[in-house]
């Protein structure tokens, strides 16, 4: 309802109950009124109350509905949707968004990243000394499954993002991944002949952790940071996921509780000639990987950063093992398409979203596992459902 309805509105309200002009003040030297009119007088009085409560609620709601920014940086659009009165603040958060871009780009000749793979030693900044410091722990935590010297293929024989094209076998074979070739400190970074570096398995969920600081820290209560499918939600804001078979949705839900993350790896989007030759490349093959479709993780316990990390690294892990690791990080929920059309939802991802419905009917070949699915993969000798 528009302010002038809502004026509107009350003037037909107030006419229609015929007590429009009853409302004055009456001096105290005038005669007691009868116990219908104080009647009368008061029930117009909460009336105009809860009507005016209305209006503010109304304009209320108004000042906060999102308006949204977005721009083209660190390789996919970004968009940062904020209320009216907050909007300014969109400003500081791309900001913060190309600091980022600058150290972390391997594509931008004045970042560091590209500095480091075309001269092999340079000075970092303390964002991608943090950055580094996450792909120790994620490489670790992952068995080395989460490995930024895939850039070597990456960038080295794929040419993502340029020149795009199919390696031959023999390439893949000489190409060199090794993680324990980059070295750094707080102020420099360098690295063995050979290695390159790729960050884009955790970049974007790192940009959008420190824009997410940069709007806390202006106050901002009500507001939704995205990076292709690295999102933070500050209050329960709606979502949807991408269906990685087709240009529509798969599934649609509402964040049951805000300040929550979420972070969708794919091999539907970049990808050189077929999806066979995708930009998940699994480090101790050396090959792109060609079981999973698409993983979508959610959770209020890890960062943005976490979350683009951990779906990268179980995307090209083998199958019972990606479900092992991603049970193992508690309080994570997840989606799981697998290329053979199989969509595995666990019970946390359900218990952090509300509303939630799957926007087409599954097809012929398709089944949908709404369990603790790692479960099913324990014994061996159980056939998967």
């Amino acid at each position: 309802m528009k302010t002038s309805a809502s004026i509107k509105f009350i003037n037909k309200y107030i006419n229609k109950l015929s007590l429009r002009g009853n409302l004055r003040c009456v001096p105290s030297t005038t005669k007691p009124q009868d116990s219908s009119q104080k009647e009368r007088k008061i029930l117009l009085i909460k009336i105009n109350t809860i009507i005016l409560l209305i209006y503010l609620t109304h304009t209320s709601l108004q000042a906060q509905e999102l308006i949204k920014r977005t721009k083209v940086m660190m390789g996919t659009y970004i968009s940062v949707s904020l209320p009216k009165d907050k909007l300014s603040l969109s400003s500081l958060a791309f900001k913060r968004l190309k600091k980022v871009e600058l150290a972390l780009s391997s594509y931008d000749k004045n970042a560091e990243i590209y500095k480091l793979n075309h001269e092999r030693k340079t000075l970092i900044s303390k964002d991608t000394y943090e950055a580094f410091s996450l792909c120790k722990k994620y490489y670790k935590q992952s068995n080395g499954f989460f490995d930024i010297s895939i850039g070597s293929i990456t960038k080295g024989l794929f040419h993502f993002g340029q020149k795009e094209r199919v390696p031959s076998e023999a390439e893949f074979l000489n190409a060199r991944i090794d993680f324990k070739g980059l070295h750094f400190n707080t102020k420099e970074a360098w690295i063995k002949e050979g290695v390159k570096i790729d960050l884009g398995g955790m970049g974007k969920g790192f940009g959008v952790d420190k824009a997410v600081e940069v709007l806390k820290a202006k106050g901002a209560q009500k507001a939704v940071v995205a990076l292709s499918g690295d999102i933070f939600c500050f209050h329960k804001c709606k979502m949807s996921i991408q269906d990685p078979f087709s240009d529509g949705l798969l599934a649609s839900f509402k964040m049951a509780q805000p300040n929550t993350s979420i972070s969708t790896s794919g091999n539907y989007r970049r990808f050189v000639k077929n999806k066979n030759y995708n930009h998940l490349i699994n480090p101790k093959t050396k090959h792109s990987q060609t079981i999973f479709a698409s993983i979508t993780l959610i959770s209020r316990k890890y960062s943005n950063a976490d979350l683009d990390a951990y779906a990268t690294a179980a995307s090209v892990m083998p199958k019972i093992q990606a479900f092992s690791f991603l049970k193992k990080m508690h309080n994570l929920g997840y989606i799981v398409i697998t290329r053979d059309k199989q969509i595995y939802i666990n019970e946390y991802f359900k218990g952090l979203t509300q509303d939630f419905k799957m926007k087409r009917s599954l097809k012929s070949g398709e089944r949908e596992y709404i369990k603790a699915v790692p479960l099913i993969f324990q014994n061996s000798k159980k056939k998967a459902l």
